[in-house]
């Protein structure tokens, strides 16, 4: 609770808040993380999941790929939880200014934020390869195979595979955030997802909060630091 009190004063005293967040943030939702002890990349199939979820699998494989993303990266029925909702509230209040996420979800969005930047894309947009004629995730759920356009093209969800590199704007527009902001506040990740983990060395403000589960290397440099859930933390913010 003491931890809660500090953060909430942090708050109360920025005007410039900006948040930066991973898996965990979605956990709490429903939305399976990657690299606990349940995640997706200690689970068993044909190909690791890094190597499924990588430019060449997608090129070579097409159709296994879907078979896996379908499977484990559409979770289409999922909710915000209370952490998507804190932070819309704040951005709403005028005291949040961006959310940065490595999350491909689009639960930020649909609890109401509005500056987001996706740092990995997201399973809301799909484009064909061939006309760039834009498809729902619902209809990629329910295509059978490799999903095809209408031109015959095939369809690829506008998420970031490994070995595919950052849209430019995006970082350049989560870069500038983050050296605006006077608080960091990162929640949700073990931050040893490079690039993106890299973005928190361009803070320039004032205090810098880290929420997750589990200990992560840049423990030692942030001024407040919360082993717990995202939700049940963030939750308990009054704005």
């Amino acid at each position: 609770m003491d931890n809660v009190n500090e953060l909430q004063k942090l708050v109360d005293n920025s005007q410039n808040i900006v948040f930066f967040g991973g898996a965990g943030v979605s956990t709490e939702s429903g939305i399976p993380d990657f690299r606990s002890v349940d995640g997706l990349y200690n689970q068993k199939y044909d190909y690791p999941p890094e190597e499924i979820l990588s430019h060449t699998f997608f090129e070579r494989h097409t159709e296994e790929f879907y078979r896996f993303y379908r499977d484990k990266m559409l979770c289409l029925d999922k909710k915000p939880n209370r952490a998507h909702q804190k932070l819309a509230e704040l951005e709403k209040a005028g005291k949040l200014k961006a959310v940065v996420t490595q999350n491909i979800d689009g639960l930020h969005q649909a609890a109401g934020s509005r500056r987001v930047y996706e740092l990995h894309g997201s399973v809301l947009r799909n484009y064909c390869r061939k006309c760039r004629r834009f498809y729902t995730a619902e209809y990629i759920k329910e295509a059978d195979g490799i999903p095809r356009c209408e031109c015959g093209g095939v369809i690829k969800p506008d998420v970031v595979l490994y070995e595919e590199g950052l849209e430019d704007s995006v970082v350049s527009g989560a870069l500038n955030a983050i050296m605006q902001a006077d608080l960091l506040i990162i929640a949700g990740t073990s931050l040893t997802v490079y690039p993106a983990a890299g973005f928190i060395r361009y803070f320039r403000g004032d205090k810098i909060v880290l929420i997750n589960r589990d200990s992560t290397p840049f423990d030692r440099q942030a001024d407040l630091v919360i082993h717990d859930k995202v939700g049940e933390v963030l939750g308990q913010i009054k704005v």
